[in-house]
């Protein structure tokens, strides 16, 4: 596949801006690292993966800085967000791939187990990067349409969902005046569906585009744009921004 460089300009909003993603390395949040390079930011992203870091790290400029972590652990966070030092703005989008399942089968530790990185992750690197945020900065956090549309199997993804927006609020009180907004996204093309067979996975994302009002599922890159909307709204804290074609509403 030929490699894709993206180039920071001098003319974006983010010129001169450090922006943290965690969860920078694939899918959403690589979406997001490309898309702020390309409006002037120096991006950092974090994963827990140092291969898909150095890959990530291929497709941004030079001044890009990557760290691989266990965004599942306390410690770990803490320790690569003191490595990064000041920053303008974090984003959080790290996930494991998607686990669906009725509540009659589900394994209470291993539920526990699928919070860690989407919920408690997210916790953990709010508690540590807040203070490293300059003025006018913000933090974006990540949350999904589930907890709006849930259907049968999505008890624990909904749960996650649901805890944070709460999350998302709380802070936006907390934590002001650092402005603290979410993205929820609907279906996507992303790497979290990477665990379903190839076609079976292509059957499901043409079925769930002819269900929604927009006839296609997200791309990642449609996504990308909210995350950077957050940044740019300086009016915008506590809110969740429903990205989702439409998925809510048939």
């Amino acid at each position: 596949m030929e490699k894709q460089i993206v180039s920071a300009t001098s003319a974006g909003f983010l010129t001169g801006k450090r922006v943290l993603i965690m969860g920078g390395s694939s899918g959403i949040g690589l979406a997001t690292a490309k898309a702020a390079a390309a409006e002037g930011a120096q991006v950092i992203i974090v994963s827990g993966n140092q291969q898909r870091v150095n890959e990530a790290l291929q497709q941004l400029p030079a001044n890009s800085v990557g760290y691989a972590a266990d965004l599942s652990v306390e410690e770990a966070i803490k320790a690569v967000i003191t490595k990064v030092g000041a920053i303008d703005h974090l984003v959080y989008t790290a996930g494991e791939n998607i686990k669906l399942g009725n509540i009659s089968d589900t394994n209470i530790d291993d539920a526990r187990q699928y919070f860690n990185i989407r919920y408690w992750g997210a916790v953990s690197t709010v508690k540590y990067a807040a203070p490293s945020i300059n003025p006018g900065g913000s933090i974006v956090l990540t949350s999904g349409v589930a907890s709006l549309r849930p259907q049968a199997g999505w008890g624990m993804g909904a749960s996650i969902c649901a805890a944070m927006e709460g999350f998302t609020r709380a802070m936006a009180v907390e934590l002001a005046p650092v402005r603290i907004n979410l993205v929820s996204p609907g279906f996507v093309r992303s790497p979290l569906w990477d665990s379903i067979p190839e076609a079976d996975r292509e059957a499901m994302y043409q079925s769930v585009a002819q269900s929604l009002p927009v006839k296609h599922v997200g791309m990642v890159d449609e996504i990308a744009q909210t995350y950077l909307y957050l940044m740019r709204q300086t009016f915008s804290t506590g809110q969740c921004v429903v990205v989702d074609g439409g998925a809510v509403l048939v």
